[in-house]
């Protein structure tokens, strides 16, 4: 377990398999994201985490409640702020992640996100025009623990990569399919036509 120092007190993240145990009486849909996902999808480590994001359905964001009964909810309040996210009170639009831990001593665990949807459609909060299926947003690894399908998760990271973004793209790039390829190539491509990353899902196709 990595432990990273905030101005909010130390992240020590459980890891997918805990965070699964802990989620596994939801009623609602919800998957492992962030890096973790592309490593579940790669099926093998990629690189430390300081974190580990659980994305639920903005619809569906008091399971997340019921899930971590008995834990600290801190919404983060853009623009760089935490407050407590009160039993029962439904997070405004703006709010779309949340740290969770135990208790006050003890360090974050999880972060919760939140995405959009409308019926069975998922769409994105940085451009609604971006959409999947909800049957398609998510796969399970051979346990059963539910991860974001890699596409979704390299359309958030391909905004503004970091070098661990680098990283997860070129650990996912070879078991994206050629349809996942070409959607993620689609949605990167409304914003940043000229994106790296679009030459190199081409390349993978030829």
């Amino acid at each position: 377990m990595v432990r990273t120092e905030t101005p909010w007190g130390p992240w020590e993240p459980e890891t997918p398999a805990v965070v699964a145990r802990r989620f596994a009486g939801a009623s609602t849909p919800w998957w492992i994201a962030g890096g973790y996902a592309i490593e579940l999808a790669a099926g093998h480590a990629v690189r430390d985490h300081a974190d580990i994001d659980v994305l639920l359905l903005r619809r569906d964001q008091l399971a997340a409640q019921r899930a971590l009964a008995g834990w600290e909810w801190w919404a983060a309040d853009p623009p760089g702020t935490l407050r407590r996210w009160a039993p029962g009170e439904p997070l405004p639009a703006s709010v779309h992640d949340v740290w969770c831990r135990p208790g006050p001593a003890e360090p974050w665990r999880v972060q919760l996100m939140l995405d959009e949807a409308v019926g069975e459609t998922w769409i994105s909060r940085r451009d609604p025009g971006v959409r999947l299926p909800l049957a398609a947003l998510g796969r399970r690894t051979p346990t059963g623990v539910p991860y974001l399908t890699p596409e979704a998760q390299l359309y958030y990271k391909a905004a503004a990569p970091r070098p661990k973004d680098e990283r997860d793209f070129a650990a996912a790039l070879p078991h994206l399919t050629p349809p996942q390829r070409a959607w993620l190539s689609r949605a990167i491509a409304r914003t940043r036509p000229a994106h790296p990353w679009r030459a190199r899902l081409a390349a993978t196709q030829r």
